[in-house]
């Protein structure tokens, strides 16, 4: 199996930040992004904004801006640890346990034994960095009907 019967692209890249708000601000009014969607994910303990240029396609990549709901949520030990910036980089793909699976049988571990719910209802999991360089890198598997 190759890689094209795996992966679609470039879904987005995550952005840890402490403010939601200063970061959309910035992002919209400073370099000229457009909000596409926005909610809260009380399961991964933050609120997103995902930002891009208005036009929705399989070849247009998006921004994630992520940022805590406590002092608890991944994003808030990444800010920590870290400071702002990218905190992953996602791979949009057509069926995320079929990828984890191959993933794994190619010897780099997923974080979750089952996919958990991500942005507009999508289905995420994520690979362990240190089976990645470094990268903490998403699956996402987009909702047959994106909630909104």
């Amino acid at each position: 199996m190759d890689n094209t019967d795996l992966f679609i692209c470039i879904d987005h890249v995550g952005l840890a930040v402490p403010d939601l708000d200063d970061a959309i601000k910035f992002h919209t009014e400073v370099m000229g992004w457009r909000v596409l969607h926005r909610e809260r994910n009380d399961e991964q303990g933050v609120e997103e904004a995902m930002i891009g240029t208005g036009t929705q396609g399989a070849e247009n990549a998006q921004i994630q801006l992520l940022a805590p709901l406590n002092e608890n949520s991944t994003i808030a030990k990444f800010l920590v640890k870290n400071g702002p910036g990218m905190q992953q980089l996602a791979y949009r793909v057509h069926d995320v346990e079929k990828v984890a699976e191959a993933l794994n049988a190619r010897g780099v571990r997923t974080l979750y034994p089952a996919p958990k719910i991500g942005t507009g209802g999508s289905r995420i999991n994520f690979c362990h960095p240190k089976d990645t360089g470094g990268v903490l890198l998403e699956l996402v598997e987009p909702a047959a009907h994106p909630a909104h």
